[in-house]
């Protein structure tokens, strides 16, 4: 089974807290709030910031190609990148 939009929004939540932001909604949206929660988990010493901007890079290519098979596979490697946001996310909790 291919990972879907809506598969990767399900971490919208913990990635806008991080943000600061409502949860994204859209595809766009959610590739922005990453890459400012991984800069606010780089500057709160949060490792493994990195795997949300190589997501943020994968879903910029997955949203801009036409091609599907490419859409999923690029949607599935920026999943993996992503396992760790909830971990991640209750760790900038506790900081705050």
């Amino acid at each position: 089974m291919s990972t879907t939009v809506e598969d990767l929004l399900r971490h919208a939540k913990d990635i806008a807290f991080v943000a600061e932001e409502p949860p994204a909604r859209d595809l766009p949206s959610f590739i922005d709030q990453l890459n400012c929660a991984a800069t606010n988990f780089n500057v709160a010493g949060i490792s493994g910031y990195e795997n949300l901007e190589d997501a943020a890079v994968l879903l910029t290519e997955a949203y801009e190609t036409a091609d599907e098979q490419e859409r999923g596979v690029l949607l599935s490697r920026a999943e993996k990148r992503l396992t760790h946001v909830w971990d991640m996310t209750q760790e900038y909790r506790t900081m705050l």
